[in-house]
């Protein structure tokens, strides 16, 4: 059996591609099941009307007409794979390659248009993906070598450290190698994120300036990884390296937490005064007012808090923890970097207890 026009007429009205026809004034007189599907009209809301409805402007609409009767774009009269932009029925614009020729009557008269439309979106995600692919091969092996390297001196020179110290007191700089350390680490988990998009085929975006976006890489996290109990707990962070500040905000946010930091305990004290807090989390050693002192102050201005420490002391020099502990203490010392799974347990742990008092 051959193709006959019944037969052709019902594959274009099946064909997944979006098919449109107008007549001479532009309105629609043509609209197939493929495009009902992708562009979310019925038919009858469609047929009848101008054409420019589908498209983002009237601009746009007059462009893709424009570039049918110009010799630029396949010849006179036709597109070939013209990229524009369609406006479905909930607002999106969705990326499309026309192809379409214009009808003449048999006066040679311009009569309407026909077009086939082909959606872009699968396509451009793939490439989309392939691309994210070279760049994920690409970074990992560029920067996983001098990464190592960089781990590798970290760790002898905090082995330096520990020689060279003796009874002193190195603990900024414990710090600093541990700083370096964590923000190692951070890279590190920038590079699998890339990894896992390739992988699990799905690429996330987020505001960045204006109307621009960019790839989300920050690590993703399933509803089962984050206690609900967390959610919306107020934290006050107080360390004076800004970075960990940054870094305990981050985590603890990601968790559903509300954070707050202070640079030192005096300004740890000023938030307190200003805002509820559901827990303190402190360094011990801090300009002005360290972990011990303010740990006293909060015990006497808001006494029930509950207050973690952390520290990066190889060598608690001037007895700080021992001196809390004996006033009461209860919170777990964390050694940094943070293992952030067994904080958020003793958060949920200190303030639960607190709560059941």
């Amino acid at each position: 059996m051959g193709l006959t026009r019944e037969r052709l007429e019902k594959l274009i009205d099946r064909s997944t591609d979006i098919v449109v026809a107008t007549d001479r004034k532009g309105s629609v007189i043509y609209y197939n099941d493929g495009a009902a599907e992708t562009l979310g009209y019925s038919q009858s809301e469609v047929l009848g009307t101008f054409v420019g409805r589908l498209y983002p402007s009237v601009d746009e609409a007059k462009r893709v007409a424009a570039a049918m009767r110009s010799p630029e774009h396949g010849g006179a009269g036709v597109v070939d794979n013209f990229e524009t932009h369609f406006l479905s029925k909930t607002g999106d614009q969705i990326p499309v390659a026309i192809s379409g020729t214009l009808l003449y009557t048999d006066a040679g008269e311009e009569d309407g248009t026909i077009g086939f439309a082909k959606d872009l979106r699968e396509i451009l995600h793939r490439d989309q993906l392939a691309t994210l692919g070279q760049v994920a091969i690409g970074l990992s092996h560029e920067i996983n070598n001098p990464l190592a390297v960089v781990l590798n001196q970290a760790e002898l020179l905090e082995q330096d450290l520990t020689a060279l110290a003796g009874e002193r007191d190195c603990s900024v700089e414990y710090e600093r190698v541990d700083a370096v350390r964590r923000e190692v680490a951070r890279i590190t988990e920038i590079l699998e994120r890339l990894t896992e998009m390739v992988e699990t085929d799905s690429v996330e975006t987020i505001d960045y300036i204006g109307p621009a976006k960019m790839i989300d890489l920050r690590a993703s996290r399933g509803p089962s990884e984050t206690d609900p109990r967390l959610r919306d707990l107020r934290i006050l962070v107080a360390d004076d390296d800004a970075g960990i500040c940054r870094s305990m905000k981050e985590i603890l946010e990601g968790h559903g937490c509300v954070v707050t930091t202070a640079s030192d305990g005096m300004q740890a004290l000023e938030q307190l005064e200003n805002r509820h807090f559901d827990l303190l989390l402190t360094d011990v050693v801090m300009p002005n007012m360290d972990g011990h002192q303010l740990y006293l102050a909060v015990q006497e201005q808001h006494p029930g808090l509950p207050v973690l420490m952390m520290t990066a002391f190889h060598y608690d020099k001037d007895h700080i923890i021992k001196r809390s502990r004996m006033k009461g203490l209860q919170g777990v010392i964390f050694k940094k970097p943070v293992d952030s799974k067994r904080l958020c347990e003793v958060i949920v742990e200190s303030v639960g207890a607190k709560r059941d008092d």
